[in-house]
């Protein structure tokens, strides 16, 4: 299939106004709860250094030819669910700084994300990471302080009884326990967790105690099979469903795998061929379109094409919130495609369940905010 980052496309994307499209609509009712996604976690401030030749070189000084900035950490997967129209609710610690105020409005007003389960953090000042992106890697360095408790939260500012959500998504930490994805789950919210690289070395499954209250479960090939020592990363999915209901790995530029042990279904979906900018945030991305696919019923195969794409056309600009794309970059892409001569038939036709999701014709367009050197120009709009 076309790379995506090349030739026309690169142009109508980046002139293109996101269009609301609401993939839950089929299946709403008056009963639902009031968001679709739960989230919390911490949100950063990213600066972003593209264009570099190399890693920086100890004692000299590197020039990049791009920069960009945007709120990071748990803001990129509550930045690309919103995008994709779901009802997202972020519960967050932010400072009371510039930085802090630039990412709460960006969410809030920008992407219209709810904060009321978050709060502002008087003295406080906002994590902070630089990015720097080369020859499709990045290399990070990072500064915070755990925030103060607030009444009634435990120490990272998270609230005891989670916003009413069809779903949560939550970062499970080995060896610790998060009550809140319990309670979550007992009350009815479908939890998708994801996973760090476990520093101990233990890599030990009965770690993550949390894994037992989560319908899905989306580590990549690395992690599956050191959790479960398989020699695979297709039979480390399999191997994972004795502890979780549906396992999706990621491959890298190979794609994705799944397994659904409720269905006995299993998938695999080559990746998309893209020249990246920046793949910050790219799995956050990732686990956002699937998220949204399963919410919406998809087909298993579906849902991890969608992600895929999702996760490619993210890493074609700069930041892993702001570059989440929207229903109309989408819409953009698949015209695209279908639209080159020689078009090999099959990649269109794994794509093809998207005709009848996007919009023809902008339903309510807005202008689609990207990261941008400064954040200096005043407060969002």
């Amino acid at each position: 299939m076309t790379p995506i980052g090349e030739g026309p496309f690169a142009a109508e994307a980046g002139q293109a106004r996101r269009t609301h499209v609401d993939p839950l609509a089929p299946l709403r009712t008056p009963d639902d709860p009031p968001w679709d996604v739960y989230l919390t976690g911490t949100v950063f401030l990213d600066i972003i250094f593209t264009g570099l030749d190399t890693a920086p070189v100890r004692g000299t000084e590197s020039w990049a030819r791009g920069m960009g900035s945007s709120p990071g950490g748990v803001a990129n997967m509550a930045t690309a669910l919103a995008r994709l129209g779901l009802r997202t609710s972020l519960a967050a610690a932010f400072g009371d700084d510039h930085y802090g105020e630039y990412c709460w409005d960006a969410l809030e007003q920008g992407e219209h994300i709810d904060l009321s389960s978050s709060r502002t953090i008087g003295g406080w000042h906002s994590p902070v990471t630089v990015s720097m992106a080369y020859e499709g890697e990045r290399t990070m360095v990072s500064h915070g302080h755990e925030p103060p408790p607030a009444p009634g939260a435990v120490p990272a500012g998270v609230p005891d009884h989670p916003s009413h959500a069809r779903a949560a998504v939550a970062s499970l930490t080995p060896g610790r326990s998060a009550p809140w994805i319990a309670e979550a789950a007992r009350r009815g919210t479908r939890v998708f967790a994801d996973v760090g690289w476990d520093d101990t070395g233990a890599w030990d499954l009965a770690g993550l105690t949390d894994l037992a209250h989560c319908e899905a479960f989306l580590p990549n090939a690395e992690e599956a099979m050191r959790y479960t020592g398989a020699s695979c990363p297709r039979a480390a999915a399999h191997a994972l469903t004795a502890h979780v209901p549906l396992a999706v790995v990621t491959l890298g530029a190979e794609g994705a795998y799944a397994v659904d042990r409720r269905t006995g279904e299993s998938a695999e979906v080559p990746a998309i061929a893209v020249e990246a900018l920046d793949p910050t945030g790219a799995g956050d991305v990732f686990v956002a379109g699937f998220v949204t696919g399963t919410l919406a019923d998809w087909p298993l195969a579906d849902r991890l094409a969608f992600a895929g794409l999702t996760a490619a056309l993210s890493v074609q600009e700069f930041g892993g919130s702001l570059s989440a794309p929207g229903w109309s970059e989408i819409a953009a892409w698949w015209r695209r495609v279908q639209s080159v001569k020689g078009q090999d038939p099959a990649p269109l036709r794994r794509y093809a369940f998207l005709e009848s999701l996007l919009p023809h014709e902008a339903a309510r367009p807005w202008p689609l905010r990207r990261a941008v050197p400064t954040i200096g120009f005043g407060r969002s709009a």
